[in-house]
């Protein structure tokens, strides 16, 4: 590569980061440049790039099933099923459009586009969810987002990747930089729920428990995990960019920037469709399955959100790309333990609804307990198929914990 070249992510080939033997090597941010592709191809070959990127856009059938039984007032079974196979194809979209812009603007840009878009239907969801009042949707679908993350995701990476390359290594300080600010979280959501029981007992009510305190510890705490993430990405992007510089190799964009733009936003208004009618069935569907609200948001609801991580978690380890496998997955939880969840703190703060970090007991230390495994598993920097089947029990574990919870909310 010549010198002063702009240099081009590779997202499909999953870059892996490098380790601590050339971290000196490249320690330059990548300057923000508008790389466009010289064959700009026809709206008939952007759709039928856009429709074949992966297989899981075989699910996109379901859209039209899913409002027609919204329309006609099928069963809210139906109405929830139909839309959640909907959504899952539109989370995959939304990955595809983020790295195909993120091939014109560079690293930098990139990875702050990732961060952006990587949760956007599981922020959309929420934000549908948190106007209707649905306080415990969005608290369980929150959490069971991270814990799906943790040990779903990257226990199949491991499990997967260690089959196949028998052990794996991985970058140390970026997994230690994860697992510290995971720990934090987990701090945000332990102290609400001690504050709770030394104020009020151990209680629990429909609001969320939400007492004036509770609701204004919550506020604070969702100001300060905001600054956290800010400064965080500020160490990715700036300081410490050496870290999390991906493996840079030639590819062009597939689509227009215009196209890859009118995917974003006619993505988000199916999204948001399919997303109100969802929320909309919970309550229906919970009632006529007799499973809890906390069972639909903490193991179903993440199913949506985590399809296109799952798929590039995966893929990533197979090609013995761990590190990036890691970043995907302990990313994303990151991102939603420390930008989304206090996100929507602060909306709620905004609209009138009390939307605390107090999640229940049981739900505390669920996380806790997520959090703890996989700190001490990736702290080594080595992955094999057996730590992956430690995280995945747990998960199952935890899976048949909520399915058999009592307390229907």
């Amino acid at each position: 590569m010549a010198e002063g070249q702009p240099l081009v992510l590779n997202y499909s080939d999953y870059g892996s980061l490098p380790n601590e033997e050339t971290y000196n090597l490249n320690n330059a941010s990548t300057p923000a440049v508008l790389n466009d592709s010289p064959l700009t191809p026809n709206k008939r070959n952007s759709l039928k790039i856009i429709l074949t990127c992966s297989w899981i856009n075989c699910l996109l059938i379901f859209i039209p099933f899913g409002y027609l039984a919204h329309i006609f007032k099928w069963s809210d079974t139906w109405i929830f099923t139909l839309n959640f196979l909907a959504i899952l194809p539109l989370s995959k979209l939304y990955d595809f459009a983020t790295v195909d812009v993120s091939l014109r603007v560079g690293q930098s840009i990139g990875c702050l586009l990732n961060a952006t878009f990587g949760n956007a239907v599981e922020l959309i969801v929420s934000i549908i969810a948190l106007s209707k009042g649905e306080i415990r949707v969005v608290q369980t679908s929150l959490l069971g987002a991270i814990i799906s993350n943790l040990l779903l995701i990257l226990g199949m990476s491991f499990v997967i990747g260690g089959f196949i390359y028998h052990q794996q290594v991985f970058n140390q300080i970026i997994a230690q930089t994860s697992s510290g600010l995971m720990t934090l979280a987990c701090i945000s959501l332990i102290i609400p729920a001690a504050f709770n029981f030394a104020v009020n007992g151990n209680t629990f009510n429909d609001n969320g428990g939400s007492t004036r305190q509770l609701v204004d510890l919550s506020h604070g705490s969702a100001i300060i995990l905001l600054i956290i993430y800010i400064l965080y990405i500020f160490f990715q992007l700036k300081t410490h960019s050496n870290l999390y510089q991906i493996e840079e190799e030639e590819e062009e964009p597939q689509l227009s920037l215009s196209t890859v733009l009118a995917l974003f936003v006619v993505v988000t208004f199916i999204a948001a469709l399919s997303a109100e009618y969802l929320v909309d069935s919970i309550r229906g569907m919970a009632e006529s399955s007799g499973l809890s609200k906390t069972f639909i948001g903490l193991i179903l609801l993440p199913i949506i959100g985590n399809a296109a991580e799952f798929t590039t978690a995966i893929n990533a380890s197979a090609r013995n790309k761990m590190s990036f496998a890691i970043t995907i997955a302990a990313g994303s939880s990151m991102q939603i333990a420390l930008f989304l969840t206090p996100f929507l703190v602060i909306l709620g703060w905004i609209i009138g609804q009390d939307l605390t970090l107090y999640f229940q007991p049981f739900e505390t230390v669920v996380l806790f307990i997520s959090v703890i495994i996989t700190n001490y598993l990736i702290l080594d920097g080595k992955s094999n198929w057996f730590e992956g089947a430690m995280l995945l029990a747990t998960y199952t574990i935890i899976s048949l914990a909520f399915f058999l919870y009592p307390m229907k909310l």
